[in-house]
This record gives structure tokens, C-alpha cells and sequence, in this order.
């Protein structure tokens, strides 16, 4: 059985700990994962504190060129992380090429980082007097990820981390974490020294030791809103920066003026794709007066036809859950949803896919007639169960949304601007779709949610990346000429 090892200063390390990977759609074992804890945290830091003393004054241009150079190996070998990342997550091959998509842009926002990085020059703000500003990187600064996208989401981290000068220690999720391991081989084929780049595999006591090592300046985290607080806190209490996003509720309201076949047909897709295991998936479809009894109808139709299977085989449309628990949960909701009073429209439940009868499937269920007081509503489900809650207005909707602790992403379907302008003005929600049902910005823009789905203040990747990553310098110059006088003075220096 193939053993997976961390990846410390260019080279695997493996340990004596090991645990389980396993195949969702299959639900075999497949792999056993290297675990590692603080002595595995350290030596990455140390192998990252040293490579820090060069990277960090290497040029722009080189880091940009790694860079480049990573994007085209990330092309090149786009086919074969895909498929790791379906075995070992369960979404279907196109899902994980879309994930891979998404985390390269980010790449390439950084192969032009010498424009965002440009610093200001303010000439004779004083008599001889000049001032200029630029930017430096932190040192050692580590990312914690979840499942759902094992190779996205880290490269919405390290290529900021790293092209703007820092060493990045990743500790990925222990269901899926092959990706890792992989991109760290394309970063050396890239020329990137060893060291810069490190893996640590593990749990609870991994996470705790990056969240408490003094060598560690920053770390970014991605999942649940009570872990994202838990890293949040002890992170800041040992004087790190963090970044930390939590989880979603995210509503999609759709107004009688809509195409509603259109909207059915995206709100479905972004329902139950990737079986539902995304922070922005649409969870909520908050039906608005007229609109509801024919939406729940096409829903209902669209969800019937959602083809399931292994994420391997072509024509899937959704693959299983990522572990037998995380099924077991969604199935466990969806009876409760309907003793709750919920409707349950299309019922997932109890599905067996031919071939794959020990694997983690679940079908895509659809509830009517759900209320905010009840769990399917309140509770983050992050599977194939989509809520629909029956609103008056758009006000009422509004006011829903807002009344909701979650925060990242919501949208609007209408024909009207007027609705649109309002409902972007109004909503207290950190990324807004107007028709768009999964609203993720472009990686020259950041992401980041409100409320409970951001804690701190530091969205991810774009400028608020780069900003994360470093911090400013200010120079105050004067060069005065050799026969210049220039008189010191005792009270506080001003401009003249």
C-alpha cells in the first residue's frame, strides 16, 4: 500500500504514525498517510527559517520566473492532479480541473506582482527632504486547509506567500492529501529552492503546533467557523497574523421577475456540485412570492436528473461524500428536516450506486417548506441538501439573509436593476452574485465573507493577499549638499 510522507526541505519524511486515506467512491483503503506533530512542525520551520535568508532576497524577477515556470507545470500536469484529488476526495474529474483552474489564476495574479508591489516616491516633501514607501515579506508563514478543495485553496496561499519573498509550511487535510505532495514536486521542478516550500501532514497536534511555534509569523486557515475562531485565537495570542474563514450559509433568493428555468438550472449546479462540499455552495434557495411553487417544481425535476457516480466515470455530475460520517450526517439531516415539518421533495437518502455499493453516496435532496427555526436550516450541512425558505418580498428576503450569523456568499436572480441595486446595497453578505449563483471572485480581487464566515479581518488572495504577506517600510531621506547648513531643532520636526 502506497505511504504518503511529509514534505520537509525538498525531500519526503516519514514517521512511525501513519493513518488511513481512503477511496469515497469505493470506501477502501487506498493510501496510509505519514503523521506528523510539533517535532515534524519544527524541522519544516527550520528548514523554512533557513531558506528564508535567501529567498527573501532573491529578486522580483526571480521569484516571478519560478512562478511562471510553476503555472506551465500546473498546465502540463493538470490531468494527473485531477485524478488524484477525485480518488481521494470523490468529486468528479471535470470538478477537480475547475478547482485546479481556479487556485492557477492565483499563480498568475503573482507572475505580475512587480505592478502590486510598486511602492510610492513622494519628491522634497520638505526642504532636501524625500519619502518612499515599499513593501517586505514576513519570514515563515504556514496555511491550514481543509478537504473540499485540497488543491485550490492552498494556492490561493502559498504562490502570494511566496512570491512576495516568505517560506510556506502547509498543513493540508489528512482526507485528501496527496495534491500537496504532488504541487510540491512541481515547485521543485520549477527551481524553487528546497526549503521555501514544506508539507506537514497531521491532525490536532500538527494544527496545534503551527499555531504556536515562535518561528511561525502568519497563518492562514480555511474551514469551520469554530475551528476558524479556535486558530484565530490561539494564533493572535502567540503574536502571529491570521487569516481565518469560516463557514456558510449561502442563500440564493429568487424573485418572480426571474427566468426560473435558468435559475433552477443554476441553483441546482451550485447546490449539489461537488456534492455540496463547498464553503460557497448554494444551500438556501429563498423563494420570493409568485415565484415558489414553480421553482420547487423545475428544482424537482433538475435535482431527479443529477447523475451520480463515481467521480471517475464519465458523464458524473456529483460524487460521493468525502467519509462515511459525513454521509451519514447529511442522511441524518434530512430525516430530521422532515420531522421538523420540512417537505421532503426529493429524498437522497439510502442511494446505492451499482459497483460502488460500499462507497460514500448520498443523492442531492431538496426540502420545502423550511423555516429558519429549524436545523436544516441553521446547521452548516456542507452536503447535496438544498433548503428552500418562502419569503413575501425581496425586503423580507433581505432581512432573512441578514438575520443569518453567516456571511459569505449570497445571490440575487431578477430581471430588475432595481432589485439588483437594492439587494447589493442592503445585504450584509461579503460576495454577491447578481444571476451568478457561486459568486468567487477573480484571484485579482480577495475573497472573504462577513460575520461568522470571516473571523479577523484578513480576506484571502488578490491585493488583501499581498497585504497579508508583508509589511510596509516607510523612508524619510535627506541628501544634503556639503556646504548645506542644516540646524537641528529640539521641538517635534515639521514640514517647511
Amino acid at each position: 500500500m502506497n505511504t504518503i510522507p511529509h514534505w520537509i526541505n525538498g525531500s519526503p519524511v516519514s514517521g512511525p504514525t501513519t493513518a488511513p486515506v481512503f477511496n469515497p467512491a469505493t470506501g477502501a483503503e487506498q493510501a496510509r498517510l505519514v503523521l506528523g506533530a510539533a517535532s515534524e512542525v519544527d524541522a519544516a520551520v527550520r528548514a523554512a527559517a533557513a531558506a528564508f535568508e535567501t529567498w527573501s532576497e532573491s529578486s522580483l524577477s526571480q521569484r516571478t520566473q519560478v512562478m511562471f515556470t510553476f503555472r506551465q507545470l500546473l498546465v502540463e500536469h493538470e490531468e494527473e492532479l485531477a485524478r488524484i484529488i477525485s480518488a481521494e476526495h470523490g468529486k468528479t474529474v471535470d470538478d477537480a480541473r475547475g478547482e485546479i483552474t481556479r487556485g492557477r489564476e492565483v499563480v498568475e495574479y503573482v507572475c505580475g506582482l512587480g505592478d502590486v508591489l510598486k511602492g510610492s516616491f513622494s519628491d522634497q516633501v520638505s526642504r532636501g527632504v524625500d519619502v518612499h514607501n515599499f513593501r517586505q515579506p514576513l519570514g515563515v508563514v504556514a496555511g491550514i486547509t481543509p478537504f473540499n478543495f485540497p488543491a485550490m485553496v492552498p494556492l490561493w496561499m502559498h504562490p502570494v506567500a511566496i512570491a512576495t519573498g516568505n517560506t510556506f509550511v502547509l498543513k493540508p487535510s489528512e482526507r485528501d492529501p496527496s495534491a500537496a505532495n504532488f504541487v510540491a514536486g512541481l515547485y521543485q521542478k520549477a527551481g524553487l529552492p528546497d526549503g521555501v516550500f514544506n508539507v506537514v501532514h497531521g491532525g490536532k497536534d500538527a494544527v496545534d503546533a503551527i499555531l504556536t511555534h515562535p518561528g511561525i509569523e502568519a497563518v492562514s486557515f480555511v474551514g469551520s467557523t469554530p475551528i476558524a475562531k479556535y486558530v484565530h485565537e490561539q494564533a493572535t495570542a502567540h503574536g502571529k497574523r491570521v487569516q481565518a474563514l469560516g463557514g456558510a450559509k449561502n442563500h440564493a433568493v429568487v424573485l418572480p421577475d426571474a427566468d426560473l428555468e435558468f435559475a433552477a438550472d443554476h441553483i441546482t449546479a451550485g447546490a449539489y456540485g461537488s456534492a455540496g462540499e463547498r464553503c460557497m455552495a448554494v444551500s438556501v434557495a429563498v423563494a420570493v412570492g409568485d415565484a415558489a411553487d414553480a421553482l420547487v417544481g423545475i428544482l424537482e425535476h433538475r435535482a431527479n436528473e443529477v447523475k451520480v457516480g463515481p467521480g471517475d466515470r464519465p458523464g458524473t455530475e456529483m460524487g460521493p461524500l468525502i467519509t462515511k460520517a459525513a454521509q451519514e450526517r447529511v442522511e441524518n439531516a434530512v430525516g430530521g428536516a422532515a420531522a421538523q415539518g420540512a417537505t421532503v421533495v426529493v429524498d437522497g437518502r439510502g442511494l446505492k450506486v451499482e459497483g460502488h455499493e460500499d462507497g460514500f453516496f448520498t443523492g442531492p435532496s431538496l426540502l420545502d417548506h423550511v423555516t429558519t427555526e429549524m436545523d436544516a436550516y441553521k446547521e452548516e450541512l456542507f452536503g447535496p441538501v438544498l433548503a428552500i425558505v418562502r419569503a413575501d418580498s425581496l425586503d423580507q428576503a433581505i432581512d432573512l439573509i441578514n438575520a443569518n450569523p453567516y456571511g459569505n456568499g449570497t445571490a440575487l436572480f431578477t430581471a430588475s436593476g432595481e432589485a439588483a441595486r437594492r439587494f447589493q446595497r442592503r445585504i450584509k453578505v461579503g460576495m454577491i452574485g447578481i444571476n451568478v449563483p457561486v459568486p468567487v471572485p477573480m484571484s485579482y480581487y480577495s475573497f472573504g465573507g462577513w460575520k461568522d464566515s470571516l473571523i479577523g479581518d484578513n480576506p484571502i488572495h488578490g491585493p488583501e493577499g499581498v497585504r497579508f504577506y508583508t509589511r510596509p517600510k516607510v523612508v524619510t531621506t535627506r541628501w544634503p549638499e556639503p556646504r548645506q547648513q542644516v540646524t537641528a531643532g529640539f521641538n517635534f520636526p515639521t514640514s517647511s
